[in-house]
Protein backbone atom coordinates (compact mmCIF):
# COMPACT_ATOMS: atom_id res chain seq x y z
CA UNK A 1 0.00 0.00 0.00
CA UNK A 2 1.44 3.35 -0.52
CA UNK A 3 2.34 5.82 2.18
CA UNK A 4 -0.75 7.49 4.72
CA UNK A 5 -2.22 10.12 3.36
CA UNK A 6 -4.14 12.43 5.60
CA UNK A 7 -7.59 13.68 3.66
CA UNK A 8 -10.75 15.70 4.36
CA UNK A 9 -13.80 12.66 4.51
CA UNK A 10 -17.27 13.53 3.03
CA UNK A 11 -19.56 10.71 3.96
CA UNK A 12 -22.52 9.67 2.01
CA UNK A 13 -25.41 6.99 1.23
CA UNK A 14 -24.21 6.60 -1.88
CA UNK A 15 -21.09 5.74 -3.18
CA UNK A 16 -18.75 6.69 -6.19
CA UNK A 17 -16.17 4.27 -7.43
CA UNK A 18 -12.45 5.13 -9.45
CA UNK A 19 -13.67 6.34 -13.00
CA UNK A 20 -17.14 7.29 -11.69
CA UNK A 21 -18.72 10.54 -11.35
CA UNK A 22 -21.33 12.24 -9.02
CA UNK A 23 -23.19 15.14 -8.78
CA UNK A 24 -22.91 16.69 -4.58
CA UNK A 25 -25.02 19.42 -3.51
CA UNK A 26 -22.73 21.46 -1.14
CA UNK A 27 -24.52 23.30 1.79
CA UNK A 28 -23.10 22.66 5.18
CA UNK A 29 -20.28 25.22 6.36
CA UNK A 30 -17.21 22.21 7.01
CA UNK A 31 -18.02 21.12 3.49
CA UNK A 32 -17.81 24.47 1.46
CA UNK A 33 -14.91 24.97 3.49
CA UNK A 34 -13.81 21.68 2.03
CA UNK A 35 -14.53 22.57 -1.67
CA UNK A 36 -12.51 25.62 -1.57
CA UNK A 37 -9.78 23.83 0.12
CA UNK A 38 -9.67 20.91 -2.47
CA UNK A 39 -10.18 23.47 -5.43
CA UNK A 40 -7.38 25.90 -4.16
CA UNK A 41 -5.27 22.84 -3.82
CA UNK A 42 -5.98 20.87 -6.53
CA UNK A 43 -6.19 17.70 -4.16
CA UNK A 44 -8.70 15.32 -3.18
CA UNK A 45 -11.37 14.25 -0.65
CA UNK A 46 -12.78 11.20 0.10
CA UNK A 47 -16.21 10.29 0.15
CA UNK A 48 -17.03 7.23 2.53
CA UNK A 49 -19.90 5.49 3.45
CA UNK A 50 -21.27 5.20 7.08
CA UNK A 51 -23.08 2.89 9.46
CA UNK A 52 -26.77 4.19 9.63
CA UNK A 53 -26.90 1.94 12.63
CA UNK A 54 -24.40 3.90 15.04
CA UNK A 55 -24.22 7.03 16.40
CA UNK A 56 -22.20 9.45 14.51
CA UNK A 57 -19.56 10.13 17.51
CA UNK A 58 -19.03 6.35 17.22
CA UNK A 59 -15.07 5.51 16.43
CA UNK A 60 -17.28 2.79 13.57
CA UNK A 61 -19.58 5.29 12.49
CA UNK A 62 -17.45 5.95 9.38
CA UNK A 63 -16.82 2.69 7.26
CA UNK A 64 -13.31 1.67 6.27
CA UNK A 65 -13.69 1.37 2.12
CA UNK A 66 -13.88 4.66 0.31
CA UNK A 67 -12.76 6.61 -2.69
CA UNK A 68 -10.44 9.51 -3.29
CA UNK A 69 -12.12 11.69 -5.12
CA UNK A 70 -11.65 15.15 -7.26
CA UNK A 71 -13.78 17.84 -8.19
CA UNK A 72 -14.13 18.13 -12.12
CA UNK A 73 -16.71 20.54 -12.32
CA UNK A 74 -19.23 22.81 -10.04
CA UNK A 75 -22.15 25.32 -10.86
CA UNK A 76 -24.24 27.74 -8.84
CA UNK A 77 -27.90 25.68 -8.24
CA UNK A 78 -31.02 27.05 -8.49
CA UNK A 79 -31.62 27.26 -4.70
CA UNK A 80 -28.18 29.32 -4.18
CA UNK A 81 -25.88 26.68 -2.72
CA UNK A 82 -23.13 24.86 -4.87
CA UNK A 83 -23.22 21.83 -6.94
CA UNK A 84 -19.97 19.85 -7.62
CA UNK A 85 -18.87 16.85 -9.69
CA UNK A 86 -16.40 14.87 -8.78
CA UNK A 87 -14.59 11.85 -9.95
CA UNK A 88 -13.35 8.73 -8.29
CA UNK A 89 -9.92 8.78 -8.24
CA UNK A 90 -8.81 5.30 -6.02
CA UNK A 91 -10.04 3.18 -3.53
CA UNK A 92 -8.89 4.08 -0.46
CA UNK A 93 -8.64 2.20 3.15
CA UNK A 94 -9.58 4.66 6.13
CA UNK A 95 -7.56 3.87 8.83
CA UNK A 96 -7.69 6.80 11.45
CA UNK A 97 -10.45 9.66 11.48
CA UNK A 98 -11.60 12.45 13.47
CA UNK A 99 -13.10 16.02 13.79
CA UNK A 100 -11.75 19.35 12.73
CA UNK A 101 -13.36 22.27 15.06
CA UNK A 102 -16.03 23.02 12.92
CA UNK A 103 -17.18 19.46 12.43
CA UNK A 104 -15.16 18.55 8.88
CA UNK A 105 -13.62 14.79 9.49
CA UNK A 106 -10.21 14.07 8.30
CA UNK A 107 -8.92 10.67 8.33
CA UNK A 108 -5.33 8.63 7.25
CA UNK A 109 -6.05 6.79 3.95
CA UNK A 110 -3.97 4.19 2.41
CA UNK A 111 -4.67 3.32 -1.13
CA UNK A 112 -5.81 0.07 -2.48
CA UNK A 113 -4.74 -1.60 -5.51
CA UNK A 114 -7.03 -0.67 -8.70
CA UNK A 115 -8.89 -3.17 -9.90
CA UNK A 116 -7.36 -5.19 -13.14
CA UNK A 117 -8.45 -4.24 -16.47
CA UNK A 118 -10.82 -7.01 -17.91
CA UNK A 119 -12.47 -7.25 -21.31
CA UNK A 120 -16.62 -8.46 -21.04
CA UNK A 121 -16.59 -11.81 -21.77
CA UNK A 122 -19.64 -13.68 -22.59
CA UNK A 123 -20.22 -15.44 -18.77
CA UNK A 124 -20.81 -11.91 -18.02
CA UNK A 125 -22.52 -9.99 -21.04
CA UNK A 126 -25.62 -9.79 -18.79
CA UNK A 127 -24.09 -6.96 -17.10
CA UNK A 128 -23.18 -4.85 -19.23
CA UNK A 129 -26.00 -5.50 -21.10
CA UNK A 130 -28.55 -4.30 -17.83
CA UNK A 131 -26.09 -1.45 -17.26
CA UNK A 132 -26.66 -0.20 -20.95
CA UNK A 133 -30.71 -0.47 -20.24
CA UNK A 134 -30.33 1.23 -16.89
CA UNK A 135 -28.70 4.40 -18.55
CA UNK A 136 -31.20 4.32 -21.55
CA UNK A 137 -34.34 4.23 -18.73
CA UNK A 138 -32.18 6.93 -16.41
CA UNK A 139 -30.15 9.37 -18.61
CA UNK A 140 -29.13 11.58 -15.95
CA UNK A 141 -26.71 8.60 -14.95
CA UNK A 142 -25.46 7.91 -18.42
CA UNK A 143 -25.18 11.56 -18.65
CA UNK A 144 -22.05 11.94 -16.36
CA UNK A 145 -19.89 9.95 -18.71
CA UNK A 146 -18.77 11.44 -22.08
CA UNK A 147 -16.88 7.71 -22.52
CA UNK A 148 -18.77 4.74 -21.61
CA UNK A 149 -16.38 1.53 -21.49
CA UNK A 150 -18.73 -0.96 -21.88
CA UNK A 151 -16.17 -3.10 -23.00
CA UNK A 152 -14.40 -3.40 -19.56
CA UNK A 153 -15.52 -5.95 -16.46
CA UNK A 154 -14.14 -3.36 -14.05
CA UNK A 155 -15.66 -0.56 -15.65
CA UNK A 156 -19.32 -2.10 -15.20
CA UNK A 157 -19.24 -3.87 -12.24
CA UNK A 158 -17.81 -0.41 -10.63
CA UNK A 159 -20.85 1.44 -12.20
CA UNK A 160 -23.08 -1.25 -10.41
CA UNK A 161 -21.76 -0.84 -7.29
CA UNK A 162 -22.32 3.49 -7.78
CA UNK A 163 -25.73 2.21 -8.82
CA UNK A 164 -27.47 -0.74 -6.20
CA UNK A 165 -29.17 0.02 -3.21
CA UNK A 166 -27.26 -2.57 -1.26
CA UNK A 167 -26.73 -3.00 2.84
CA UNK A 168 -23.68 -0.29 3.54
CA UNK A 169 -21.91 -3.64 4.80
CA UNK A 170 -21.94 -5.89 1.79
CA UNK A 171 -21.23 -2.76 -0.35
CA UNK A 172 -17.98 -2.80 1.78
CA UNK A 173 -17.19 -6.44 1.26
CA UNK A 174 -17.49 -5.72 -2.62
CA UNK A 175 -15.56 -2.25 -2.62
CA UNK A 176 -13.11 -4.20 -0.47
CA UNK A 177 -12.59 -6.64 -2.74
CA UNK A 178 -8.94 -7.87 -4.51
CA UNK A 179 -10.72 -7.93 -8.49
CA UNK A 180 -14.00 -7.17 -10.47
CA UNK A 181 -14.62 -11.18 -10.96
CA UNK A 182 -15.40 -11.29 -7.33
CA UNK A 183 -17.86 -8.52 -7.53
CA UNK A 184 -19.02 -9.93 -11.01
CA UNK A 185 -19.97 -12.89 -9.71
CA UNK A 186 -22.21 -11.72 -6.53
CA UNK A 187 -23.65 -9.35 -9.20
CA UNK A 188 -24.36 -11.73 -11.88
CA UNK A 189 -26.85 -13.72 -8.70
CA UNK A 190 -28.91 -10.54 -8.38
CA UNK A 191 -29.49 -9.45 -12.19
CA UNK A 192 -30.26 -13.35 -13.81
Amino acid sequence: MDNVQRLPLFPLTAHVMPNGKLKLRIFEQRYTRLVKQCMANQSEFVVCMFDPGIDKYDPDYILPYGTAVNIVDFEMLNDGFLGITVEGARRVEITHHEFEEDGLRVGDVETLPLWQQQPITEKVTVLRERLEEIYTVYPELGDLYNEKAFDRLDWVCQRWLEILPLDVHTKQDLIKSQSSDQVADYLLNLVT
